[in-house]
């Protein structure tokens, strides 16, 4: 049932993370005898999932929920618990470096990776109860661990338990994107379901992609001591943010010495001895750098694969599963939420759609979709975040608006806190 690539938490075997196992994947579980027909069958238990089990159950609904790895999901996993972690760690390392300009005298600092990571993993654990099988079994859920397969329009196999619903949920989540790259498989790169097992910081860091993973996790182990590299095929790092945000921190990454490679197409990977040695174009020319470890960074692709979509009339492609504004699939039984379905691969935003399936799927409500307002935030240092759409999408969109720009020099506040 364990799988490290996917869980990233089974190294090490140390007490903390057999806490976690013991919560959200526990050894020896017995699935329950199904009795009857289910109101509502969720398949996957991230945040969505997650909600929308116990949110039904409390509303007096019978309710099984069904993982294949671990409770929690990416979020509580390899996701937002163990980054925020990891993130805070590397802040306070940085404000620590620079405790002289405030008047603060040091007498040097310095990063004990491990014991970071045993921070996180410590957190983590603690968190975990949240989402714990056990939980989730007194709120009067079915907790079922193994893989889901629809085996036709209302019916799932779970091992050798078939569930017969009413309606049903898909809300499996996302995984990293591995990209084909020539030599990379071979060269074992790092994803955020990994990174947080090593129990050695690399020395030399190269990170494919300058998204919110690629830039958090960038500047983090370059805080930890780590020589980065960042590499993007754009100009820009982040170019999904407000251009004039990404450029402040982007000054940000050079100035703490994170090497930037900008409109770069890597072409290949090589093992050389211990290195591993990415090969790109630049401007029209060869060139390469050579690292101890590589972070890929560069996305989310859904998990759609495993669950006999086909067999349950559900429609869906590489973006996803299909949805209207309701969250209902080309199955009029079957609902997504979360990452699965949603452009949005954000946990409030998986817990907001949760809320929308109770109210369409159990109460015939009409709630969409659409009408939610997202909040968006990379945990870089300075942070950006924006809500609604950006200047980009309304220019596009064609929708008038009036941009104030008011900068951080001019706030008396930022510059007594050095920022």
């Amino acid at each position: 049932m364990m799988d490290n690539e996917k869980n990233g938490f089974v190294a090490p075997d140390d007490q903390f993370n057999a806490d976690l196992r013991a919560s959200v994947s526990p050894e020896g579980w017995a699935n329950p005898e199904p009795s009857g027909r289910y109101n509502l069958v969720v398949i996957g238990a991230g945040t969505a999932g997650l909600v929308t089990a116990a949110g039904a159950a409390g509303l007096g609904a019978k309710v099984a929920l069904v993982e294949r790895h671990a409770l929690g999901g990416d979020c509580l996993n390899v996701g937002c618990v163990p980054s925020k972690g990891v993130i805070r760690a590397a802040r306070a390392a940085y404000e620590a470096s620079r405790a002289d300009e405030f008047g603060v005298r040091t007498t040097g600092v310095s990063v004990d990776f491990a014991a970071v990571m045993e921070r996180m993993r410590r957190l983590r654990a603690g968190i975990a109860h949240h989402d714990a099988a056990s939980r989730f079994r007194d709120l009067g859920v079915d907790v079922f661990l193994g893989q889901a397969r629809f085996t036709g329009r209302d019916t799932v196999q779970v091992e050798d338990r078939t569930l017969r619903f009413a309606r049903a949920v898909v809300t499996t989540g996302a995984r990293a994107v591995v990209l084909s790259i020539p030599g990379l498989k071979e060269a074992s790169p790092l994803t955020n379901e990994t990174v947080f097992d090593l129990a050695a910081l690399p020395q030399r860091l190269l990170v494919i992609g300058a998204g919110p993973i690629g830039c958090e996790l960038a500047q983090s182990f370059r805080r930890f001591g780590s020589e980065v590299t960042l590499f993007n095929d754009v100009g820009h790092i982040l170019p999904r943010e407000d251009p004039d945000a990404a450029a402040i921190l982007q000054a940000q990454f050079a100035r703490e010495g994170i090497r930037l490679v900008m409109n770069a197409a890597i072409k290949g990977v090589e093992l050389r001895g211990g290195e591993k040695v990415i090969h790109y174009e630049q401007g029209g020319e060869a060139k390469e750098i050579a690292g101890d470890a590589i972070l890929l960074g560069v996305g989310r692709a859904p998990n759609v694969e495993g669950l006999g979509l086909d067999a349950a009339g559900v429609a869906y492609d590489r973006t996803g599963v299909k949805v209207d504004e309701r969250l209902r699939t080309s199955n009029r039984r079957i609902f997504a939420a979360g990452d699965v379905c949603s452009v949005y691969k954000f946990t409030h935003a998986a817990d907001a759609m949760a809320r929308i399936v109770i109210q369409n799927a159990l109460f015939f409500g009409r709630k969409r979709a659409r009408a939610l307002t997202i909040p968006w935030c990379t945990y870089t240092d300075p942070e950006i975040a924006w809500m609604g759409v950006t200047e980009r999408e309304a220019t596009t969109q064609g929708i008038d608006f009036e941009k104030a720009v008011f900068p951080w020099a001019a706030s008396g506040r930022a510059l007594s806190l050095g920022r």
